[in-house]
């Protein structure tokens, strides 16, 4: 699921850092982007889990309203659709996720007040409702409504963001992201899906890759852009107009590196993908005009390298 530009990205935060003087040691440096992504991971599972404790929240509240003094007709007979939600039933029993909450050591229990928000919101929600009396009952249906339910109340809830700031001071950047994450998820499953099959991991989207091969990836970008990064400055200088490099944003600088990186680097990266990354990346993380810049500096050095003989492209880094 965690494709390469989110990889990409984590690899820039930990440069930024880096460069920035926090971490002066490499391997030190390198420990903590691992680490992060890591991180990221145990998000991605309290965000599932925390969604499932609402589910939790809403059967006990079901139950116990049967036993109030005076109960509703609609509390003594409730349309347990939700409660049997087929979705909501596969995420409960996955192995995958009952031992990754026990490694992570997620517990709610020290929340109730905010899980009940989140589940009252739910309750009240119009398409809750109309859920409940679709007159539908397909997997298809329950899929789809529990990605709605999730997209508008559960990751959005200022308790669960709050919660996760809280316990870790870096997921404000990424909690979107894993929010992503458990979304595909969702989309992901199918009715055949088993209880002792692992959820989608993190570290694959592409079936032609591997965890391996992903680690690779982020430590190679990450220490090649360390190791080469005065070569690459001058490198960067040398294509500059009317331009002192102390002038432009570090994280210009660290993008046009990496990007540098992987031309040289990554025979199995085709250039246009590599060009099309760094100039999206920069519109999210750095300066208006940007873009334009990283563009103009990257087609220079594209087309300097490639009559320098220096880009050499292998298997898929040839696909134009």
């Amino acid at each position: 699921m965690l494709g390469r530009r989110h990889f990409r990205i984590k690899v820039l935060q930990g440069l930024y850092a880096y460069f920035q003087g926090g971490e002066p040691r490499m391997e030190i440096a390198e420990k903590h982007l691992l680490t992060s992504i890591d991180k990221l991971t145990e998000l991605y599972f309290i965000q599932l889990s925390f969604f499932l404790e609402v589910m939790d929240f809403y059967i006990r509240w079901t139950e116990e309203a049967k036993n109030k003094f005076y109960p509703t007709y609609e509390e003594l007979n409730p349309v347990a659709k939700f409660i049997n939600n087929q979705v909501v039933a596969q995420l409960r029993e996955n192995e995958d996720l009952i031992s990754s909450c026990k490694k992570y050591k997620i517990s709610w229990t020290e929340e109730q007040d905010n899980v009940r928000k989140v589940y009252q919101r739910i309750r009240e929600a119009k398409e809750h409702r109309d859920y409940l009396y679709s007159g539908e009952n397909s997997y298809k249906e329950d899929q789809e409504f529990v990605a709605r339910m999730l997209k508008k109340y559960i990751l959005r809830s200022p308790e669960l963001q709050y919660f996760c700031e809280e316990r870790s001071i870096h997921w404000v950047d990424d909690f979107e992201v894993a929010s992503t994450f458990v979304l595909k998820t969702i989309r992901l499953l199918t009715p055949e899906f088993s209880s002792m099959a692992p959820l989608p991991s993190l570290l694959i989207k592409d079936p032609e890759f591997d965890v391996k091969e992903e680690h690779q990836f982020i430590v190679e970008l990450f220490r090649r852009t360390i190791i080469h990064s005065e070569e690459f400055e001058e490198q960067i200088k040398g294509r500059l107009k009317n331009w002192e490099i102390d002038r432009i944003a570090l994280t210009d600088i660290i993008l046009l590196k990496m990007a540098l990186v992987e031309f040289l680097y990554f025979p199995t990266i085709p250039v246009k993908v590599t060009l099309n990354e760094y100039i999206e990346l920069s519109k999210h993380f750095s300066t208006a005009k940007s873009k334009l810049f990283i563009n103009g500096i990257l087609d220079k050095m594209v087309s300097d390298l490639i009559e320098e003989d220096r880009i050499h492209k292998t298997g898929r880094g040839l696909i134009n």
